[in-house]
């Protein structure tokens, strides 16, 4: 019995620790029963307990204080863990930073870095050629300043995922440099600290990734051109497959910038890189990839634009360039990566918010204070309301408009059928020259005229006076670059344009802009204005386009076509439209020509006859005192008066001559030609004759041309001949008249007729004649 017992107690013990240890062996069954009841006492008594501070709770009864440590105790374990712990919906979160009253505390600071983390992270990951204006606006708003190790972070690890958008990342950077030259700084330490890593390490990926970085920031000016010739040298220093490829690929992305900055040593690199492909130590592959490059050099770079238009974001002058070394001691200040307490939080803040202000403005100045009240939080959301609204700079939606309008114009069967289908695609305000200039392309790009067209353009004009005003715009600027297209362009273009004139949909005062001279057009301008009238003539007849022409009301619009301005002009017109068959159209410009001489003699002699009516009031006056002295000088005033008005013509003349001269000379006028020289020199010779008193007539000379010749000398005053009249002249004018031409006239001219020509006539003449002809 004691030793079943024995073994009855050591069985209860390995049991568990609730068996009961007995101490005696006269322990009877009922106390074992009563232990048993009580172990069942034991396991309902906490639950009620549970149960009783549980409503306790819910009833109030529980201390706040209590409730509130417990709390902010679970929110300290969750925010301060290293990843900042479980998931916080974001309306929660924000309701959590209200609840913190001290604003410098490490919870709401640290809250604060975790939404950073994640905007920064976000917007760098939304980042694309047609958003980074926006993108970089979104940035800014954030204190960057703080957080420019997550942003150098971000922006690494973006590109080495997404090489492909390596240009549109090193645009985003080359914009934050100019305001934030550090955070530049920081990011090309870290790449150059990545490219060491990876060479060290045989990494090709890692120095793929890092050097196409680096040679985007050396296209944007960031970086300095140095750093990108010390990675082409270390690669190429010890040449193997991976190296070699490395380079091959570093030099596409950043060659052409280097072939503009430095093209010497870029002809070093290349000469470098044809070494090594004549030792054939490489592989096949590494080959074929120079010969590429090779090929891309010749061609210019042109697969590989060092920056696209839509990236060219930064003026030169305004970007911080970097200079950087492979050999210089760099750090990438890791530490800017985690969080860190900031005992001045508050006043780093407000100089980020004025910063901010400077930067962008008055725009981001509202969202500062949303957080301190109501009105504040309404502010914010109208900046975030009107900072949405973003005008679309790189015309994506212009370039899908004539998408659309191609592809339809293209797949129409008939001119009302396109046009319908155009009606119903969506075109904003202002985007109706779109709409015009795609016809005219797709017009201009067939082998032949195609009526489709100008049915469709002419039903676009009568349908809306925009689309009217829209292509007197277009012919004004197609005729003013005619020149850039080939012949079938411009015939296509001339004949569309054509169609809308002698259609009406397009008036005939857009002919201003055509300027028919040898100064202001050129080969294809007249090319284009011959084929148009040529066109509009088939179709409407001489007759019509002639009316239209001499129509008054238009007369304005066709000062230039019809030019009446100038003779030289007006003779290029004429010579134009006679040399295109449309001659017809000349008719009033041919008489203008022929009368134009008469008109400007009229004028002259109006202008004349004023001044002579004005003189010639003096000289009646002064007759009427000569005749009550004596009446036989009142003959002798009569003829000094009139040798004092043709005295006065001749001086005009010579003036005028003067003047013309000299413009001409200057370039302001035309020369004259010859018939013009002849007619002006004829009537000086006129008045001259009439104020000599000299018979004269014209008479052809054997080439055609009128010549005065004299027939027989006047007499002037008695007993003087032909040279008293010149009494009242200057004393060198009466030297010349007296002397000199005194014997020409009575000397040396009458010895030609008599003397010499006679023996011209009747001795050498006879012998050429007889003898040597």
């Amino acid at each position: 019995f004691n030793r079943c017992l024995k073994m009855a107690q050591t069985m209860s013990i390995r049991t568990g620790p609730h068996s009961p240890s007995y101490s005696s062996q006269s322990e009877s069954e009922d106390s074992a029963s009563d232990r048993d009841i009580g172990s069942s006492k034991r396991v309902v008594i906490p639950e009620d307990r549970k149960r009783k501070s549980r409503r306790k709770r819910d009833s109030g009864e529980e201390p706040a204080e209590k409730r509130s440590k417990k709390g902010s105790a679970n929110q300290q374990q969750n925010i301060t863990t290293r990843t900042g712990g479980a998931y916080i919906p974001p309306a929660r979160l924000k309701m959590m930073q209200n609840e913190i009253t001290d604003k410098n505390s490490e919870i709401y600071q640290r809250m604060s870095w975790d939404a950073l983390k994640k905007s920064i992270h976000g917007l760098i990951n939304k980042v694309n050629v047609g958003n980074i204006s926006a993108i970089v606006q979104e940035i800014l708003q954030e204190n960057i300043i703080r957080g420019r190790g997550l942003l150098a972070r971000s922006v690494i690890q973006a590109q080495a995922f997404s090489p492909s958008f390596t240009n549109v990342y090193a645009a985003l950077v080359a914009i934050i440099n100019t305001k934030f030259p550090g955070v530049g700084e920081l990011i090309i330490h870290r790449l150059v600290l990545n490219f060491r890593k990876g060479y060290r390490r045989n990494d090709k990926n890692l120095c793929l990734s890092s050097v196409r970085f680096i040679a985007h920031l050396a296209n944007q000016n960031v970086l300095d051109e140095v750093a990108a010739l010390e990675i082409i040298a270390l690669l190429l220093d010890e040449a193997t497959d991976d190296s070699v490829e490395v380079a091959v690929g570093f030099l596409k992305e950043c060659g052409k910038k280097l072939t503009e900055v430095v093209p010497r040593a870029v002809q070093g690199v290349f000469d470098t890189l044809r070494k090594i492909l004549h030792d054939g130590k490489i592989s096949t592959r590494v080959q074929y990839s120079i010969e590429v490059l090779s090929h891309v050099r010749k061609d210019g770079f042109k697969s590989f634009p060092s920056v696209i238009d839509e990236l060219d974001l930064v003026d030169e002058d305004d970007q911080c360039t970097h200079l950087v070394s492979l050999d210089d001691e760099v750090n990438s200040q890791d530490i800017l990566n985690v969080f860190k307490f900031d005992p001045e939080f508050q006043a780093n803040e407000e100089k980020y918010r004025a910063l901010k202000k400077e930067i962008l403005g008055d725009s981001s100045s509202s969202e500062g204070s949303d957080e301190e009240s109501e009105e504040g939080e309404t502010e914010g959301e109208d900046a975030d309301t009107k900072a949405m609204d973003i005008q679309d700079e790189t015309q994506l939606s212009t370039m899908a408009l004539r998408r659309i309008i191609y592809l339809t114009v293209m797949s129409s069967l008939d001119y009302e059928e396109c046009a319908h289908k155009l009606l119903k695609v969506t075109i904003k305000p202002g985007q109706e020259y779109e709409v015009c200039s795609m016809i005219i392309e797709c017009c201009s790009q067939e082998r032949s005229f195609k009526k489709f067209f100008g049915l469709l353009g002419q039903r676009f004009c009568l349908l809306n006076k925009v689309y009217v005003e829209q292509y007197d715009r277009l012919f004004q600027e197609h005729y003013a670059t005619i020149h850039r297209n080939d012949t079938v362009k411009i015939r296509n273009i001339a004949k569309f344009f054509a169609h809308l004139f002698y259609s009406d949909a397009l008036p005939w005062t857009s002919l201003a802009c055509i300027h028919l001279n040898e100064e202001e057009t050129n080969s294809s301008s007249r090319i284009f204005t011959k084929i148009l009238f040529q066109e509009m003539t088939e179709y409407m007849g001489l007759k019509r386009i002639n009316e239209r022409l001499n129509d008054p009301f238009l007369q304005p619009a066709f000062e230039g076509l019809m030019p009446r301005d100038n003779p030289r002009n007006t003779r290029f017109s004429i010579n134009f439209f006679t040399s295109i068959g449309l001659g017809g159209l000349t008719d009033g410009l041919r008489e203008h020509l022929k009368n134009a001489p008469k008109q400007i003699m009229a004028r002259r002699h109006h202008s004349d006859s004023s001044d002579m009516s004005s003189d010639s009031d003096s000289d009646s006056s002064s007759t009427a005192e000569s005749e009550s002295e004596s009446g036989s000088d009142s003959s002798t005033s009569t003829k000094s008066s009139s040798s004092h008005a043709n005295v006065r013509k001749l001086s005009k003349i010579r003036d005028d001559r003067a003047i013309s001269s000299k413009q001409r000379e200057s370039g302001k006028l035309p020369l004259k030609s010859s018939n013009e020289r002849k007619y002006k020199n004829t009537e000086e010779d006129k008045l001259r004759r009439e104020d000599e008193g000299i018979e004269w007539c014209e008479r052809p000379d054997s080439s055609g041309h009128k010549v005065i010749r004299r027939t027989g000398c006047g007499v002037g005053r008695e007993g003087e001949g032909v040279l008293g009249n010149r009494d009242d002249r200057t004393e060198r004018r009466d030297d010349d008249r007296t002397g000199r031409r005194d014997d020409d006239r009575a000397g040396r001219r009458d010895d030609d007729r008599t003397g010499r020509r006679d023996d011209d006539r009747t001795g050498r003449r006879d012998d050429d004649r007889t003898g040597r002809r």
